[in-house]
C-alpha cells in the first residue's frame, strides 16, 4: 500500500490528468501517478483543489487531515460501505451485554500479554534490567481479568496493568531522551509526542480499514459510545500499541535517530519539528512494511490490519471468538 504524506506547509495538492501534484509558490514538488497512490495523510496548512478532491474520491483513495502536530482532524472518504448487514450485527452485538464483556477481556488480554512480551523480551537482552516485580503484577492483572463480571472493572485492570507497564517502559529509554508516565494532550515530553503520533496513525489506518467493510467505527465494546470517538477502531488498536509503536519509538530514541533537537515546545506539550517528522513517517512507513511469519504466512502489519479486521468481523456476525495477535 502506498501512502502519500503531505506535509509541506503553504503547499497545495491539485489534479493533473491521471496524476496528484504537489506545489508550492508555482514550483511543482511532487507528481505522484494516481495508480501509485491508495492512501493520502496531509498535515497542517495544505491546501486542496476541488479537482483533486473529486478524483480522490473517484479512485476511493482515502484521505485523512491532521493538525502540524498529528492529531486526526477528519476523513475524505468515499460514500459508506453497502454492507448494512454487518452494521446490523454490529448494533445487535452492542445491546448483547455478555458479549461486549467477553471480547472486551479478550482485548485487554491481548494488550496485556503484549505488554509482558515486550518487557521479556527486552529484559532478556539487558540483563541489568530486573523486570520481575511488573511482570509479576501484570501476570496477577491477567489473572484479576478473568472474573471481572462488568466491562467498567475490565477497563480498571487495563488502567493498573498500563500504570505498571509504563513505568517498567520508562527503564528501556538508555540515551538522553527519558520516558516517566503517559500524557496524551499535550504530549508531556518528546517520547510521550512520539507514542501520540504512532497511536493517531494506526489508529487512522485501522478506522480506513473498518469503514471500508461496513463497520461503524463509532459502536465500541470495550471503548463503549462517546460522541465523535472511533470506538470500534480504537478497541482493535489495542493488540498493536506495543507491538508497533512502542518498539518502534524505543528503536528511534535509542538508536539517536531522533534526540532533544528535533522538538519544540508550545502549547505546553512537545512536537516533532517540521524535518525530523518527515523522517518519522518514512521510518514508520518502513515498519509497518517489514515482513514476518505469522499464522504461516509471512506478512507485514498493514497485512495483520487486514486480517484482525476480518477477525472482527467474523466474531461479531457469527459470535466466534476473537483471536489476538501476540507479539513473539
Amino acid at each position: 500500500m502506498a501512502v502519500l504524506y503531505v506535509t509541506e506547509q503553504g503547499s497545495v495538492l491539485r489534479k493533473e490528468s491521471k496524476r496528484l501534484v504537489i506545489e508550492k509558490e508555482g514550483k511543482v514538488l511532487l507528481e505522484v501517478p494516481e495508480f501509485k497512490v491508495d492512501r493520502v495523510l496531509i498535515f497542517g496548512n495544505i491546501q486542496v483543489t476541488t479537482q483533486a478532491i473529486s478524483f480522490l474520491l473517484e479512485r476511493g483513495i482515502e484521505t485523512s487531515f491532521f493538525t502540524i502536530s498529528g492529531r486526526l482532524k477528519g476523513k475524505l472518504s468515499p460514500l459508506e460501505s453497502k454492507n448494512v448487514f454487518l452494521r446490523v450485527f454490529q448494533y445487535k452485538r452492542y445491546l448483547d451485554e455478555e458479549f461486549k464483556l467477553n471480547l472486551s477481556k479478550i482485548v485487554i488480554e491481548g494488550k496485556i500479554k503484549n505488554e509482558v512480551v515486550f518487557l521479556q523480551r527486552y529484559q532478556r537482552n539487558h540483563q541489568e534490567i530486573d523486570f520481575s516485580l511488573p511482570l509479576k503484577k501484570l501476570g496477577e492483572c491477567l489473572n484479576a481479568l478473568s472474573k471481572k463480571t462488568k466491562v467498567s472493572t475490565v477497563i480498571g485492570v487495563e488502567g493498573f496493568a498500563s500504570s505498571i507497564y509504563f513505568e517498567a517502559l520508562g527503564k528501556m529509554f538508555r540515551k538522553e531522551l527519558s520516558f516517566e508516565t503517559r500524557s496524551r494532550r499535550p504530549p508531556g515530553d518528546p517520547v510521550n509526542a512520539l507514542l501520540s503520533l504512532g497511536y493517531t496513525l494506526i489508529t487512522n489506518e485501522i478506522l480506513s480499514l473498518i469503514s471500508g467493510i461496513g463497520f461503524d467505527p463509532y459502536i465500541g465494546y470495550l471503548h463503549g459510545i462517546n460522541y465523535g470517538r472511533p470506538s470500534l477502531a480504537l478497541d482493535l488498536v489495542e493488540e498493536f500499541r506495543h507491538p508497533i509503536i512502542d518498539r518502534l519509538t524505543l528503536s528511534l530514541i535509542n538508536k539517536e535517530v531522533l534526540n532533544s533537537e528535533d522538538f519544540e515546545e508550545k502549547d505546553g506539550g512537545f512536537y516533532l519539528e517540521d524535518k525530523p517528522r518527515k523522517d518519522y513517517f518514512l521510518y514508520y512507513e518502513k515498519y509497518l512494511q517489514r515482513k514476518f511469519s505469522y499464522e504461516g504466512e509471512e506478512l507485514n502489519f498493514r497485512r495483520l490490519f487486514q486480517i484482525q479486521t476480518q477477525k472482527m468481523a467474523k466474531t461479531i456476525q457469527e459470535k466466534v471468538p476473537y483471536h489476538y495477535f501476540l507479539m513473539k
